[in-house]
């Protein structure tokens, strides 16, 4: 019973510390135990590391020219500026993409620049600088100098056309390169810098961000008067916004940039965004998961199912009637989205499950012509979730196939998809989320291929979920005090997940109920006999608990607000039988 119960059977990893180390920043910071486990486990190791982690402060970004080619970037944009041509931002329809295209044109705008914008169909012209998209592109908005965000780091081929046109090309991305590398004016990518760059996990908003900042320091340099008064703090809502919905790791420079950012974000004087805000529902205090789960799905809908124009559009609007407008229109598109995506999903799943029979499967790739590409990418995280595989989802544009894949620990997506570029039209991403088009005679040879690169890579032990724990705790741990210092490690996302502790050797102390819609969420209380009993909530909740006396149970601790009362709350992950369990 206990199987049916732990659903997905993963691996509970709680790394070795020396308790001397834990004790000495523990000492230090004068901080509980645990945390300092926590940081230490984060290489926050020293008091100096875990301080700067704890007060995440704009002073310690580092220098944007520290890019490579910034200098070229700038010095280009400078040109145009002087000489009063126009630049063409052309961007992408996600978040981080169409963030990025604000950022950039209001600074261009308002500093003197001659800009304009230009985001590609997803389903007509397809994705990243493509040959389509740049024609059309062009054709709307000649120019002398193209801007391409958020792309054109695979697009080798197509920057070689613009220079055949005379035009100069600025990539600004954050995908790994395409072999051959593009070869722009300027190429301001942080995967060509070293792995251990605290520049290197800036996703496009980020980059946005750092080339607003270099052309302000320049334009101090040259004493332009434009750039005096310019304030780049004024940007850190829309990159904390583009970042979180990114999912690049938030460590390091994204840490600093979200953090802050989050701030400017809750006190947004952009209309746009305020109405998004109000639509999407908001009622807490605006977070990493508000961003991730209400106002990031409704600005990506607008490229999923119809335009991306529409969420550019919003965040540049200074129009109150205008932005309420807009903002309504994406949440009517997002719910348009999730009817698609769960019938599309529950075919996908379907499918997939039938290619796990065989118990042979390593890499799961799935298709149909009459899916919608706007919502694959959705449906290949369903599908991973579901049966922890790296996953390929595929609709098809007319001709050919286009989809977008999700991976797991052990396996670079982009890498094995270059690996298979015999196979297919084209492809590029990171190595856990990519895209690609393949002819549709193609789709059973790249299954085979990848299920081979898979099965080579990927450790038997990656093949199960793990759950990284930070600490052991006892219930007389778990205070609204200790709990209050849990809250300096946010901003929590990629890389820097929430506080999972274990409280081992665990009982009932009340009867469990079933809460929520279609009774899916479980309500209890546990006690380990060492404090007081603390409420449990297993959101999702499996059908009941364990027939156990005693276990282990793994999970976020939060605080409970309830008719002004505040009590600790256990948010389950995960429950496995103590060690003398009976």
């Amino acid at each position: 019973m206990v199987e049916r119960i732990i659903r997905v059977n993963k691996r509970w990893i709680l790394p070795k510390i020396p308790d001397e180390d834990v004790a000495a920043l523990s000492g230090t910071l004068n901080i509980p135990p645990f945390l300092a486990r926590c940081l230490w486990q984060r290489g926050q190791r020293t008091s100096e590391e875990s301080g700067r982690f704890l007060s995440p402060r704009l002073r310690e970004l580092g220098d944007p020219f520290a890019l490579p080619d910034m200098d070229r970037a700038v010095n280009r944009l400078f040109e145009a500026l002087a000489e009063g041509h126009p630049v063409v931002i052309f961007g992408d329809y996600d978040v981080d993409g169409v963030t990025a295209t604000a950022l950039l044109f209001e600074f261009l705008r308002d500093h003197g620049w001659r800009a304009a914008t230009y985001l590609p169909h997803r389903l007509d012209e397809g994705y990243g600088l493509s040959v389509e998209g740049v024609d059309n592109c062009l054709e709307r908005h000649p120019c002398r100098l193209l801007l391409a965000v958020d792309c054109g780091s695979s697009s080798a081929d197509v920057i070689v056309q613009l220079q055949a046109r005379s035009i100069d090309a600025i990539v600004l991305d954050h995908h790994q390169p395409g072999t051959p590398p593009p070869s722009p004016v300027a190429f301001v990518n942080p995967q060509r810098l070293e792995s251990s760059s605290p520049l290197r996990d800036l996703c496009s908003a980020g980059l946005a961000f750092k080339l607003i900042h270099a052309l302000v320091k320049e334009g101090r340099r040259r004493e332009d008067a434009r750039f005096v008064k310019t304030d780049v703090r004024l940007t850190l809502d829309l990159v904390a916004l583009g970042t979180v919905a990114d999912l690049v790791p938030l460590t390091r420079e994204n840490r600093i940039l979200v953090s802050n950012g989050l701030e400017r974000l809750r006190a947004t004087p952009r209309e746009g965004v305020r109405s998004l805000i109000q639509v999407s529902g908001v009622r807490s205090s605006l977070g990493v998961s508000e961003v991730a789960f209400q106002l990031a799905p409704r600005l990506n809908a607008a490229g999923r199912i119809e335009q991306a124009g529409a969420a550019l559009d919003l965040l540049l609007t200074r129009d109150k009637a205008n932005a309420f407008e807009l903002a309504t229109g994406l949440d009517l598109c997002n719910q348009e989205r999730q009817r698609i995506e769960k019938l599309i999903a529950t075919e996908a799943v379907e499918r997939a499950r039938r290619e796990m029979v065989d118990g042979q499967t390593w890499f799961i790739v799935v298709g149909d012509a009459s899916w919608h590409l706007g919502v694959v990418g959705i449906v290949a995280s369903r599908v991973l979730r579901e049966f922890h595989r790296p996953a390929i989802v595929l609709g098809s544009d007319g001709e050919n196939w286009r989809g977008s894949g999700r991976s797991i620990e052990g396996l670079d997506l982009s890498l094995a998809l270059r690996e298979c570029s015999d196979l297919l039209i084209r492809s590029g991403g990171h190595a856990m989320a990519a895209g690609l088009t393949i002819h549709p005679s193609q789709v059973d040879a790249l299954r085979i291929r990848l299920n081979h690169i898979a099965q080579s890579r990927v450790t038997p032990e990656q093949w199960t979920p793990s759950l990284l724990l930070d600490a052991m705790v006892t219930s007389r741990e778990i205070t609204l005090e200790n709990l209050d210092w849990i809250t300096r490690m946010e901003p929590f996302g990629q890389g820097n997940h929430a506080v999972r502790l274990c409280l081992q050797g665990a009982r009932l102390s009340r009867t469990p109920m079933r809460v929520g819609r279609d009774n899916r969420h479980l309500k209890f209380q546990v006690t380990d006999g060492l404090g007081s009993p603390l409420d449990a909530i297993w959101w999702n909740a499996p059908p009941a608990l364990p027939n156990l006396d005693r276990f282990d149970i793994a999970f976020t601790p939060s605080v409970n607000e309830y008719m002004g009362r505040r009590l600790p709350q256990l948010s389950v992950l995960d429950l496995r039988p103590s060690a003398d369990a009976s």
